[in-house]
C-alpha cells in the first residue's frame, strides 16, 4: 500500500458546557488540553484535546457556541469515538465512580473476543473503550 500525504487531523464535537467537557476529556480520560481559543466575533470557543500533539496525532475539537442552553441532537449518522485502554474493567470502575454513564459494561464484543465497553460524555456522545494490553 502506498503512503498518502493525507492524515486525519481532528473530530469536532459540539458541547453545551465547555468546562464540564474539558474536565471529562482531560481529567477522566487523560487527554491534554492542547489549545483553546475564544472567537468573540463569532461567539464561540474552540478547545482541542488529545493524547499527543496535533502535528502527529488525531485530536478532538470541542466547539462551544456561547449562549446555547438546549442540548444538541446527536443524530443517527454519528457512531462513536474509540479509545484504547490497558485495563477496561478498572477504567470503567473508576469512571462509574465519577458518575460517568457506562451504557455498555465491559465484556467481549458480540461475535468476537475483543473486550469493549461504551461510555457517554457529558453531552451524550458515545465513546467505545477497547482493551489494548
Amino acid at each position: 500500500m502506498t503512503a498518502t500525504p493525507y492524515r486525519l487531523l481532528h473530530t469536532m464535537l459540539r458541547v453545551r458546557d465547555l468546562e464540564t467537557s474539558l474536565d471529562f476529556y482531560t481529567r477522566l480520560l487523560g487527554m491534554t488540553l492542547l489549545r483553546r481559543t475564544d472567537y468573540p466575533e463569532g461567539k464561540f470557543t474552540l478547545a482541542f484535546v488529545g493524547y499527543g500533539g496535533e502535528e502527529d496525532h488525531s485530536v478532538v475539537e470541542l466547539t462551544f457556541n456561547w449562549g446555547r442552553e438546549e442540548p444538541y441532537q446527536l443524530g443517527t449518522g454519528f457512531g462513536h469515538l474509540a479509545i484504547g485502554v490497558p485495563d477496561i474493567y478498572g477504567t470503567c470502575q473508576r469512571l462509574a465512580a465519577e458518575g460517568v454513564v457506562i451504557s455498555r459494561p465491559p465484556g467481549p464484543m458480540k461475535h468476537g473476543t475483543t473486550v469493549i465497553a461504551f461510555i457517554e460524555d457529558p453531552d451524550g456522545y458515545k465513546i467505545e473503550l477497547i482493551e489494548k494490553k
